[in-house]
């Protein structure tokens, strides 16, 4: 990728921006990334439960990810939501020949009790989002509430490295990107956009070392760690040139991170 001009207004730089977002934000780019895992279903209670079981893994090659994910849904019956709610013991324990990566099935089997668990206190993953979202009307609090609300059921400390911590000062790259897949909404059919008590505007920039390369040498970011410092300051950028939506920008940082397209 060839660097930008530092000299650069702010105004050119959103005009950059928007137009990658035009390139990459659009229905083809649904088939090779883990949020297909969602689209494969209607029923926004199937939706909310893969997006959060897809995004867990979301880190490294994407088709692998996306195999891995759609295996996730094969041993989940393709009806996570049910599966969540009913799976018998011998069910659960199926899970356990599972694996991806680090995450094995142990951990699947604990994040379906996990996820059980949220269901029964709030009804939904997304009355959680939404009630805490209500209550604190800061996403950074919402961040820390679901992992505290998430791992009260009975689980192996191993599972709680696929959850990052806001509170240990981690970028929460899987987590926000699942936030950008339930609250945004646009005309393009790519995010979900179905927890609407959620503005657009609260949302962080899902950052990992694509989006951090790309940021930096755009001048959106001078952190060099990719961490929540390095999130906060390249969405309050970003807000600047978007402020009701700037994680539309997501789709022009990793999109031009994974592509290797020149500007």
């Amino acid at each position: 990728m060839e660097l930008l001009s530092s000299d650069m207004s702010r105004e050119e730089l959103r005009d950059i921006l928007e137009s990658l977002h035009d390139r990459y934000n659009r229905e083809e780019f649904i088939a090779p990334d883990p949020i297909s895992i969602p689209h494969m279903f209607v029923d926004e209670r199937d939706q909310e439960i893969a997006g959060l079981f897809a995004s867990t893994i979301a880190w490294g090659n994407r088709k692998a990810i996306v195999t891995s994910a759609r295996r996730m849904m094969h041993y989940m019956d393709n009806a996570p939501y049910d599966f969540v709610v009913n799976a018998s013991e011998d069910e659960l324990n199926h899970l356990r020949s599972y694996v991806h990566r680090t995450y094995n099935g142990n951990d699947f089997r604990d994040f379906v009790l996990c996820v059980r668990g949220i269901i029964a206190r709030w009804g939904s993953i997304g009355a959680l989002f939404e009630s805490s979202y209500k209550e604190h009307r800061d996403m950074r609090r919402v961040l820390s509430e679901f992992r505290r609300e998430f791992f009260m059921a009975e689980h192996d400390k191993h599972s709680e490295k696929h959850i990052s911590s806001i509170d240990r000062g981690a970028a929460c790259k899987r987590l926000n990107m699942y936030l950008r897949w339930m609250v945004r909404r646009d005309d393009r059919g790519v995010d979900l956009g179905i927890w609407q008590q959620i503005p657009m505007s609260a949302l962080y920039l899902p950052l990992d070392i694509h989006t951090g390369r790309i940021g930096r040498s755009m001048g959106l970011l001078t952190r060099k760690q990719d961490d929540w410092k390095a999130v906060e300051e390249i969405t309050a950028t970003l807000r600047e040139m978007c402020p009701e939506d700037p994680t539309r920008y997501d789709y022009s940082l990793f999109g031009l991170g994974i592509s290797g397209d020149k500007l």
